[in-house]
């Protein structure tokens, strides 16, 4: 399992007082304790809804030459502006990378596939598009196909591709949390080649206890395919579910690494 470390993010409050603040020691920090949980790449959002876009280039600039000079793990360069990702992509110099992300919408394919192709750059591929996100499993797969007619026009490869079919609140609408399932089965049959990915704990928003449906969601995701999670890996209960889910889901072969991670 791939897994993506989901703490700095500027829309927290305590990583927005770390970017505002120029805080290099607190941000390389909190990717270090992400990477020393386990996960295989630190997500990097430094978006904190104040400021121009120059700001917040100058904000990815900064956040991810805070992390490389005291850390050698992959990040994920996460905005929604290409400007943004671009900035950060040539602060990396080549160093591994994931983009997150494009859209199914002409203006990002455009703008954000290149980038891909120019960096060799894993890419997350979110499944909407103009209208928003899809209500339905048939027309997140036709976002799919629309973000591959792009790909392979840039030369993207369809294995360095992640869609993220997109997990909604279950607490507005219990049919989310299906939808999203089926639709990660779906992708997986539809597009062998490519991968899949979610961000588990939007599943729970809103509601108690929401470790245990994060848990409990995580576990049926694994089973329906999925390849890659974006979780807290400082939440050592999700850390533990990620380990048992793919043990049950046939994932750990001879459970070698359930067995080395609980031993104890």
């Amino acid at each position: 399992m791939i897994l993506i470390g989901e703490k700095i993010n500027a829309t927290l409050s305590s990583v927005k007082a770390m970017v505002q603040n120029r805080d290099a020691i607190g941000i390389s920090d909190l990717a270090k304790r992400q990477a020393d949980a386990g996960t295989s790449f630190i997500d990097v959002n430094v978006g904190t809804g104040v400021g121009s876009r120059e700001n917040e280039v100058q904000s990815m600039e900064w956040a991810v030459e805070a992390i490389q000079n005291e850390l050698n793990i992959p990040l994920s360069i996460d905005s929604a502006d290409p400007a943004v990702l671009e900035a950060g992509l040539k602060t990396r110099n080549g160093k591994p990378s994931m983009i997150n992300s494009v859209k199914a919408q002409k203006e990002s394919l455009e703008e954000v596939v290149p980038l891909a192709s120019a960096y060799d750059n894993p890419l997350v591929a979110l499944t909407m598009d103009e209208t928003g996100i899809p209500k339905t499993v048939q027309d997140r797969l036709h976002a799919c196909e629309k973000i591959l007619v792009a790909c392979e026009r840039y030369g993207v490869s369809m294995e360095n591709v992640f869609f993220d079919p997109l997990v909604m609140p279950i607490g507005t609408d219990t049919t989310h949390g299906l939808v999203t399932l089926r639709a990660v089965t779906e992708i997986k049959k539809e597009f062998p080649k490519a991968k899949t990915v979610l961000g588990i704990s939007n599943i729970s928003y809103g509601l108690p206890a929401r470790n245990r449906l994060n848990a409990a969601f995580l576990h049926m995701a694994i089973y329906a395919g999925l390849d890659a999670a974006i979780v807290d890996p400082l939440d050592g209960e999700i850390m533990a579910e990620v380990k048992t889910a793919e043990v049950l889901a046939g994932k750990d072969r001879y459970c070698r690494r359930y067995t080395r991670a609980f031993r104890k």
